[in-house]
């Protein structure tokens, strides 16, 4: 990957970065693609949704907006293209998941992202929007970063 938009990013996120990206070139999550890019503040992700699941057979993919103190904070993850129905995914492809936000710690990296993603997916007892997506949706201007919510976290078992 090349690194023009590497100026976006201070000098400890593109080392880890690029780290991250030699690691995930070794040894890659299981079923999941990085798709290269010129620019190594974005990933986009590839990835299946798990035999065993509801989401068995359908594909999805990640985009990755990786901040300028990364790994101190935490990247922008959303769901492009069709996002997953389920609880805890809203149409916009925007995700309710901890560790993209007040649970980030900068020991995590976009492997245990992925892994963390698949699981939530695989542990669904329902494939059903969240309750107020409608609401969130309409609310959250095109453009608008998932990081801007102040998210509350109450549901582990969907």
């Amino acid at each position: 990957m090349a690194t023009p938009a590497s100026q976006n990013l201070g000098r400890v996120a593109v080392k880890r970065l690029q780290k991250e990206i030699i690691e995930w070139q070794n040894n890659p999550p299981p079923g999941f693609k990085l798709n290269p890019t010129d620019d190594l503040s974005r990933w986009t992700i590839e990835f299946d949704g798990a035999t065993d699941s509801f989401y068995a057979g359908e594909h999805f993919q990640l985009q990755v907006q990786f901040p300028e103190k990364y790994p101190l904070e935490s990247p922008e993850v959303v769901f492009a293209g069709n996002p997953p129905v389920h609880p805890h995914i809203y149409s916009n492809g925007h995700i309710c998941l901890d560790i993209l936000y007040d649970s980030w710690s900068p020991a995590m990296t976009m492997s245990s992202v992925c892994i963390s993603i698949l699981s939530m997916l695989s542990s669904a007892t329902e494939k059903e929007r969240p309750a107020d997506n409608d609401r969130y949706v309409k609310t959250c201007r095109k453009g608008k970063s998932p990081k801007l919510t102040i998210w509350e976290f109450h549901d582990d078992k969907a």
